[in-house]
């Protein structure tokens, strides 16, 4: 066997075990994660020909986007990404140092977290929308600022209108609070379900924490698991 294809499978071994390391270290079940196929995309399918405004005219409308003062610091504009007519949609608080760079949500070791907890849920990124409250990066990676958040959730709310999923999952503390308006410690609201506008909204903790504190990625994986269940009663219902 040629040295670049033992290499490729020495990754694709190591990319295996580092997963399965990750689902024993959140504990997770025998679990019938997989939602029926045939029933995946159908609500955003049924908006769109109803003709409602569409993430590409949003995103056409945000430009270049020169509202606020973020504008002057960034690298370049994230706006999210992901299916259109996802069913869950995931929310985080602003772009960091390499999504600021790349252009995309998540994609620093936070984003390679959350792709773990999607593949344990049996989903992968495209299936889902990601997207955050502020669409620059703060400088330094600081909290945003309210005249900010001000500025900038007018094109969330649009971006979450326009694909009308069945859940969110707000992802982290400044998220969850710009999007229910409270300033309730994200450590009594994760877990206990919200709503925002109507949709089911779970709050649970940002894979930067869990980065920080492993311990809870289990609390974590509960809320995922409760978010399936939410998802698959829909589809018995």
């Amino acid at each position: 066997m040629s040295e670049p294809l033992v290499n490729e499978l020495r990754e694709t071994l190591a990319a295996a075990r580092s997963q399965f390391e990750y689902l024993v270290d959140l504990g997770v079940e025998n679990l019938n994660r997989r939602l029926p196929a045939e029933n995946r995309g159908q609500q955003g399918l049924a908006a769109n020909a109803a003709g409602q405004e569409s993430l590409d005219a949003i995103r056409l409308d945000l430009g270049d986007c020169q509202r606020c003062g973020l504008a002057a610091s960034r690298t370049q504009l994230v706006y999210g990404v992901g299916n259109p007519n996802a069913r869950l949609v995931l929310v985080g608080e602003a772009p960091g140092r390499e999504e600021d760079l790349r252009g995309e949500p998540f994609v620093g070791e936070a984003g390679r977290l959350l792709d773990r907890i999607l593949h344990a849920m049996g989903m992968q990124r495209e299936e889902v929308y990601i997207c955050n409250v502020l669409k620059c990066r703060p400088p330094n990676n600081r909290d945003p600022l309210p005249e900010e958040v001000a500025t900038c959730e007018a094109f969330l709310n649009r971006q979450i209108a326009a694909i009308r999923p069945q859940v969110i999952v707000g992802l982290g503390r400044f998220a969850v609070h710009s999007l229910l308006k409270t300033r309730v410690p994200i450590s009594q609201l994760r877990g206990e379900w919200q709503t925002y506008r109507g949709i089911p909204l779970m709050p649970t903790y940002h894979p930067a924490y869990l980065l920080r504190n492993p311990e809870g990625k289990r609390e974590v994986w509960e809320d995922m698991k409760s978010v399936l269940r939410a998802m698959n009663a829909e589809d018995e219902g």
